[in-house]
């Protein structure tokens, strides 16, 4: 509140006093012998005079609501404003002169009222044209910031809600490991519980935060794997390829924790003898991202994957990326390559 006073009164200010800087420099140019203390003096109380009026239409204008009005409806108030404080301004530089001068000029007619006042009317419309302008102008940029804040509020909730939706889909999956060995390994089982218990502790502080390194990423996506391998022992084979430079970079949480998912449940376990996870990082010349996943299968066109897994990741790429990510799954030398691409934010 305080700049905003500060800045309206520097305009108005400046605003007036440049003006009566020009009819001073008219003036002289005119005729040097009319710069005498009587001109100050009248000069003062017409600069005076403008200031008090024009704060007053401001008043005005804030306390009657004139600032929410359209265009339409507010142009005939402007111009009837400008014109009475127009006529109430000649008014006084009338009455001024009279006192300063002892009387009135004896060429003076009603005519050169009218037209001071007309003069002065478009004076005042150009300062009530650049006073709603300048407030349009400020209540267009609110109201833009307003409209973004209200996308990046809506934004958080929605990822808040896609990362909300990863750990019942994990656990489910997971879940659905350990029951499988309930009968036939009961220790490998309880082994996997334990697990299951550690993990799911470290994905609940893991999904709490829009960004995560890689590092600690990688740290999730191998105790989950660890889970699986209990499951499907030699038919589980991982590989790794992570940058050592690539470690402190962030992306979203669960990013290739849910695309090695999709790997287990809709490539190796479909597979009898199983199959092979390789899983690559590495940063490119521009400071982003190149993730790769890499899974022994093949992709099902019948049943296109839909839900969770992709849609979620597809979403999430978008609203934190804004288009500077790329996802791909694709068959590839009898394999499913799902690859990311992230640019430098």
């Amino acid at each position: 509140m305080r700049s905003n006073r500060f800045l309206y009164w520097s305009a108005q200010l400046g605003g007036w006093m440049s003006y009566g800087l020009l009819i001073f420099l008219a003036t002289y140019a005119n005729d040097p012998n009319q710069l005498n203390f009587k001109l100050f003096l009248s000069l003062a109380l017409f600069l005076c005079s403008g200031i008090g009026i024009t704060h007053l239409m401001r008043t005005l204008f804030i306390k009657w609501g004139f600032l929410d009005l359209k265009l339409t409806p507010l142009i005939p108030r402007i111009l009837l404003f400008s014109v009475v404080g127009a006529s109430f301004m000649a008014l006084i530089n009338l009455v001024a002169t009279y006192y300063i001068e002892g009387s009135l000029d004896k060429d003076f007619k009603s005519l050169n009222l009218v037209i001071d006042i007309l003069a002065l009317s478009v004076l005042f419309t150009l300062w009530n044209a650049i006073y709603f302008t300048y407030h349009f102008f400020r209540k267009s940029i609110r109201q833009e910031m307003h409209v973004l804040q209200m996308q990046a509020s809506q934004n958080e909730i929605e990822l808040k809600s896609l990362r909300s939706q990863i750990n019942p889909h994990f656990l489910f999956n997971s879940l659905n490991s350990i029951r499988a060995l309930i009968d036939i390994e009961p220790k490998a089982a309880r082994e996997s519980v334990t697990k299951l218990s550690n993990l799911l502790r470290t994905s609940l502080l893991h999904g709490k935060h829009p960004f995560v390194s890689i590092e600690e990423e990688i740290e999730l996506v191998k105790n989950y794997l660890d889970i699986e391998k209990i499951r499907f022992e030699e038919r589980l084979r991982v590989e790794w390829k992570i940058d050592p430079t690539a470690k402190d970079a962030n992306i979203p949480p669960f990013l290739i924790h849910t695309q090695v998912e999709n790997a287990i449940k809709h490539g190796i376990s479909k597979i009898i003898e199983g199959g092979r996870i390789s899983i690559e990082v590495q940063k490119t010349a521009s400071k982003g991202l190149d993730i790769l996943i890499r899974n022994t299968g093949y992709i099902d066109k019948s049943k296109p994957e839909t839900g969770i897994g992709i849609e979620n990741t597809l979403r999430r790429l978008d609203l934190q990326y804004h288009g500077k990510a790329h996802f791909k799954l694709i068959e590839q030398d009898g394999d499913v390559l799902c690859s990311i691409q992230i640019n430098d934010k």
